[in-house]
């Protein structure tokens, strides 16, 4: 039975995507398919912030320690950003533009003035090794890596295909961002020239197939995706105002996560665009700090890995800081244990846990479940998102399945990436014939439209949020040369969710300590991806009958009594 916050959510969207309101929807052409898409959405990210950075221009934007940036003075710094990046470094309309760094105000001007200039913003996992972010680099050749001192460091000396441009975190931005300032307005220009069509940008991804892939996506894809959160959120804020609720504050949001990732990209930073929202930036997580700065700032708004919300909620020192005003504590990235739900109403009643579903290649848009109803089923990770997310449960053959069966969690929307970059033979079977994108997560429908995500079809391990290739782990050990065999999988962690683990058999009449291999992966492979624990075997590990290592058999017999630290 629709619950009466289905009914009014159902009952909102209709208002406001009617015909000459604001989320009006018309149907476009997308891979081959009619789908739904914004009739006002603006035609690229860089009108949708030259449009509402003006709206909101004097409204306070960011605040970086002690540097507090208003919108118009954000839009006004990557204005700079650009000219620069087009004069100084002669960058062209579609040139790839990595960005290598922690979260910082210079890291969002920085990301608004590749955009502005008409390049296209590169993400690189700011947690890569030098190796990595090599590879990254020169998979979608990028021109130009704008780097941040630690970063840059971790490049010295590595041969790739761009020129890496050293920026700083400090404030003013003009001197933070020197080397890519300048006086002038490509900006302007450039609005003339963007269209929906125009790539935008490339985010990677860990699937279950080794090495990253570079998903892309155009000013379409991304724009939709930010106009769509911003759809729901209107829709939440009608009815929090038809039951007298509704916040009489500034919306705010801490930035815990990774701006490199998805959800601190899209729902995070670049809906509170639109939405007028305080951003504060957190470089390192501390629950303490957090705490402080939820209290000293008035934080409306939370939004991190499941664990961070029950740091929170369980913090022995939460009754000495005023939380009133923040009402949503919210996760995505990986499953939030049911028990946790629970535990946070309890320490937050004031507020609500909310979840969301959405992957890279997605643009973060899937599904979402929020306040009463996550109360109700807990374990679901919602319904799908409003007005733009067509979803399906899928079998092998990409034919729907009943309401109730298990097979692939399938989402068609013109919020998709296009593919990955200079990989057709992953585009073609990441997608149906009929446009919809194979998630790699098994779940089913219930008979209220809720989503339960059963299991994993990618070998895939994720660590708080951060996606690991087993495959990829995997190969950087086998690249030790007195390594015969070896498998890795996942771990049960308190703390994380689930970490990677590993068994490895050496070649005959070799020896090689856990310490040896894990100091040698610390070369190669970020820190994050090192198994915390490794078995040695002393004989070859079993194998299926396809000859492929049985990775549950090695699991049970070596991790069987396991328990996390």
């Amino acid at each position: 039975m629709p619950t009466e916050l289905d009914s009014d959510i159902q009952r909102i969207t209709a208002q406001v995507t009617a015909p000459g309101q604001m989320f009006e929807t018309r149907q476009i052409d997308r891979r081959g398919v009619q789908m739904p898409a914004f009739v006002n959405a603006p035609p690229s990210l860089a009108h949708y912030f030259a449009h509402f950075c003006g709206q909101h221009r004097e409204t306070l934007f960011l605040v970086d320690g002690n540097a507090r940036l208003t919108f118009g003075e954000v839009y006004d710094a990557a204005r700079h950003v650009a000219h620069g990046l087009a004069t100084t470094h002669r960058l062209k309309k579609g040139d790839r533009v990595g960005i290598a760094a922690r979260n910082s105000a210079n890291w969002i001007i920085a990301y608004m003035g590749v955009l502005m200039a008409g390049g296209c913003a590169t993400l690189l996992n700011g947690w890569w090794t030098g190796e990595e972010l090599v590879y990254g680099i020169d998979l979608c050749e990028c021109s130009l890596v704008l780097a941040d001192e630690p970063r840059a460091k971790r490049l010295d000396g590595a041969e790739h295909s761009a020129k890496v441009v050293v920026f700083g975190h400090q404030s003013p931005a003009s001197e933070g961002l020197a080397p890519i300032w300048a006086e002038g307005d490509t900006a302007t220009q450039i609005l003339g020239e963007l269209g929906a069509g125009d790539l935008a940008t490339i985010l990677y991804t860990s699937g279950s197939t080794g090495n990253p892939k570079g998903a892309y996506s155009d000013h379409l894809g991304v724009v939709s995706g930010v106009m769509n959160y911003i759809c729901q959120t209107a829709m939440i804020l009608q009815l929090l105002t038809e039951r007298d609720e509704a916040p009489t504050v500034q919306p705010s949001a801490l930035v815990t996560v990774p701006l490199f990732h998805v959800t601190g990209e899209i729902p995070l930073f670049l809906q509170s665009i639109a939405m007028g929202r305080k951003l504060v930036m957190m470089p390192r997580w501390d629950a303490t700090e957090a705490l402080r700065l939820l209290d000293e700032e008035k934080i409306t708004y939370f939004v991190g890995v499941p664990l961070m919300s029950y740091e929170l909620a369980t913090h022995p020192d939460r009754d000495k800081y005023d939380l009133s005003q923040c009402k949503s504590f919210a996760a995505g990235g990986a499953p939030r244990p049911v028990e946790h739900v629970n535990k946070i109403k309890e320490a937050f009643p004031e507020g609500f846990p909310l979840l969301g579903y959405g992957l890279t290649e997605t643009n973060a848009v899937g599904a979402g479940n929020l306040n009463e109803n996550y109360m109700a089923k807990p374990g679901s990770t919602g319904m799908p998102s409003r007005p733009l997310v067509d979803m399906a449960i899928l079998n092998d053959a990409g034919e729907p399945l009943a309401t109730g069966e298990i097979g692939e969690v399938s989402i068609r929307s013109v919020c998709n990436f296009l593919g990955y970059w200079k990989n057709e033979e992953a585009t073609q079977a990441a997608y149906t014939d009929d446009g919809y994108f194979r998630t790699g997560d098994l779940g089913y429908l219930d008979p209220d439209g809720y989503l339960f995500i059963v299991d994993r079809k990618k070998d895939i391990i994720i660590r708080g949020g951060e996606n690991i290739s087993c495959i990829e782990v995997e190969e950087a050990i086998y690249a030790h040369d007195k390594v015969a065999e070896c498998s890795v999988f996942s771990l049960p962690d308190d703390r994380f969710g689930e970490v990677p683990g590993a068994v490895y058999l050496v070649q005959p009449g070799q020896t090689l300590s856990e310490d040896e291999l894990r100091a040698f992966l610390a070369e190669h492979i970020a820190p994050f991806k090192i198994p915390v624990q490794m078995w040695e075997a002393h004989e070859e590990l079993p194998r299926l009958g396809t000859q492929k290592v049985d990775k549950r058999t090695v699991r049970a017999t070596y991790a069987k009594d396991y328990r996390p630290a």
